[in-house]
């Protein structure tokens, strides 16, 4: 079978998977034996990521190179997008003219009960956040639904004034509440389906999924708290 990917892409120069798009079956790639039956199908195989994330990795070079810069990943999702992409960026960074210094922190949401996203959005973990100030802060994060979220994470580091904020988003969601809110950086757009893999979890389960994939109604029940 031929694998092919329905992609469209915007003037802007998005990725998106279109909404009729049928996903990979799950014959074609290896996967997790103890997840075998609770997935519907892979919506994006992991080499098609790495690609994408070392050319969102050259596009942040190319706009803030030559800057001091804050990575703030938000934890649990973000942590191995965050990871491939500073690396990617260190790399671009070593056999260039234009260099980004890069130290990392961490900082922990929850906004999610099984697969329902939460009106109360919790802020935990990371270091004094009043470091930020007068910094560049590129937050790093594995997807953005409705914007909620990332709009109060925003709104929080504000407070501390840092020099410059930028966002980068692993998966922005198609949702059927949309409020406007893009990151400055992602690297696909998807419909609204909830997705597991590439560190997403359902209740901490399939974080060590490779690939992106559709969890199915099994899944969420055998997983569910």
């Amino acid at each position: 079978m031929v694998l092919k990917l329905i992609f469209c892409v915007s003037i802007y120069g998005r990725v998106c998977i279109s909404d009729d798009w049928p996903g990979y079956s799950l014959d074609l790639f290896t996967y997790p034996q103890h997840y075998y039956g609770d997935l519907e199908y892979v919506l994006i195989p992991h080499g098609i990521i790495v690609d994408r994330t070392e050319r969102l990795a050259k596009d942040i070079m190319q706009d803030i190179g030559d800057n001091d810069i804050v990575v703030l990943c938000v934890l649990k999702g973000g942590y191995k997008f965050c990871a491939d992409l500073v690396e990617h960026i260190k790399n671009l960074s070593r056999n260039s003219e234009r260099f980004i210094s890069m130290k990392v922190d961490f900082v922990r949401l929850k906004s999610y009960h099984n697969d329902q996203s939460m009106q109360d959005m919790q802020i935990m973990g990371g270091d004094d956040l009043s470091k930020l100030t007068g910094k560049n802060v590129l937050i790093v994060e594995d997807i953005v639904g409705t914007g909620r979220t990332m709009k109060v994470l925003l709104n929080h580091i504000e407070k501390y004034h840092p020099k410059m904020i930028k966002v980068a988003s692993l998966l922005v969601k198609r949702t059927s509440w949309p409020d406007g809110y893009r990151p400055d950086y992602y690297g696909f757009e998807i419909p609204d389906l909830f997705v597991v893999g590439y560190a997403l979890d359902y209740n901490e389960y399939f974080r060590d999924l490779n690939h992106i994939c559709v969890i199915n109604d099994r899944g969420k029940a055998k997983y569910r708290v």
